[in-house]
C-alpha cells in the first residue's frame, strides 16, 4: 500500500479505530523512549521485563469485568511490586529469583483470569500480542493523559534520576530519597507498560521501553541528545510498524518491534563513534 493510501485511511470515517491506535502507538513509544533511557541507564532490562508480566493480572481483570485497564494494570503491578519487597528480606533468596517466582505467577494468573472471559483465544491473543481494532475510545483520554503525566514526573525528577543513576551513594550523600525514586520509577514503568500493551501486546512490549534508548545509546554520548532521541525513534518506528501492519495484515505488535531492532542494528553499524564501523575504522 503507498503511504499516500495509508493516511487517507487515516482520515476515513470508517476506519476510525487507525488514527486511534496510531495515537495509542505513537503516545506509549514517545513515554516508554523517555522512562527507558533510565532503564538502559540503571541495567534494568529484567525489571521491565517483569513488570510486563506482572501487569497482566490486572488487565485481565480489567477486561472481564469492563473495567479501567490503566487502573487494573497499575494495581496488579504495585501489588506485585509489594510482594517482591516482602518476601526479598529472606536472605537466603536473591531478589531476582523472587522476581522470577512472582512476576511469572502473575502472567499464569492473568492468562487463567482471561481464560473465562468469552471468546478467551481472541482476547488472550490481542493482550499478547497487541491489536489495533479492540481499542475504546474511553482509552484514548486516559492514555492521553496518562501519557502527558509520565513525561511531566520524568520531567521534573529529571536530575534526581540521573544522580541516582549514575553515583547511587553519592545521591544518598546529597539527601536524595533514594528508596523513594526508585518506587517512583517502577510506577513509572509500570504504567508507561499499561499503556503500551493495546497496540504492541504484553509479550512484545520491553522492546519498547530498551529498544529505542538502546539505539540512542549508541548514537550519543549526551544523555539529554539521549533522551530526545529515543522517543523520536520509538514515535517513528511506531508509525511505520503500523503502517507495514496496516498495509501487508501483520500483527502490528510483531511489525513495530521488527522496525525498532532493524533502527538498532543500523545503529549499532553505523553510529558515529560507537558504531561497528566506526570502531572498525579505528
Amino acid at each position: 500500500m503507498p503511504p499516500v493510501d495509508f493516511f487517507a485511511d487515516l482520515l476515513n470515517p470508517d476506519l476510525a479505530f487507525l488514527p486511534k491506535a496510531l495515537f495509542i502507538a505513537v503516545m506509549s513509544a514517545i513515554v516508554c523512549g523517555v522512562i527507558g533511557c533510565h532503564v538502559v541507564l540503571r541495567g534494568m532490562a529484567f525489571i521491565g521485563d517483569a513488570v510486563a508480566h506482572a501487569v497482566f493480572p490486572g488487565l485481565a481483570v480489567a477486561f472481564v469485568i469492563s473495567g479501567n485497564l490503566v487502573l487494573g494494570g497499575t494495581i496488579a503491578g504495585v501489588l506485585t511490586a509489594l510482594l517482591i519487597a516482602v518476601f526479598s528480606q529472606n536472605r537466603r533468596l536473591k531478589e531476582d529469583s523472587v522476581i522470577g517466582v512472582f512476576f511469572v505467577a502473575a502472567f499464569a494468573l492473568g492468562v487463567v483470569v482471561i481464560s473465562r472471559a468469552p471468546g478467551y483465544a481472541g482476547s488472550l491473543q490481542q493482550f499478547l500480542f497487541g491489536s489495533i481494532t479492540g481499542i475504546p475510545d474511553r482509552d484514548i483520554l486516559v492514555v492521553g493523559l496518562t501519557g502527558v503525566t509520565l513525561l511531566l514526573v520524568a520531567f521534573l525528577l529529571h536530575k534526581e534520576f540521573v544522580a541516582v543513576t549514575l553515583d547511587r551513594e553519592m545521591a544518598r550523600a546529597l539527601g536524595l530519597r533514594t528508596f523513594w525514586l526508585d518506587i517512583v520509577l517502577y510506577v513509572m514503568v509500570t504504567l508507561a507498560v499499561v499503556i503500551s500493551v493495546q497496540t504492541i501486546g504484553n509479550v512484545l512490549v520491553l522492546a519498547l521501553l530498551v529498544t529505542p534508548a538502546s539505539a540512542a545509546r549508541l548514537l550519543t554520548d549526551r544523555l539529554g541528545v539521549m533522551m530526545l532521541l529515543a522517543p523520536v525513534i520509538g514515535g517513528l518506528s511506531a508509525l511505520l510498524g503500523l503502517y507495514v501492519s496496516w498495509s501487508w495484515d501483520l500483527p502490528v505488535g510483531g511489525t513495530i518491534v521488527l522496525a525498532l531492532t532493524a533502527v538498532f542494528l543500523v545503529a549499532w553499524l553505523f553510529a558515529p563513534r560507537h558504531g561497528l564501523l566506526a570502531r572498525y575504522v579505528r
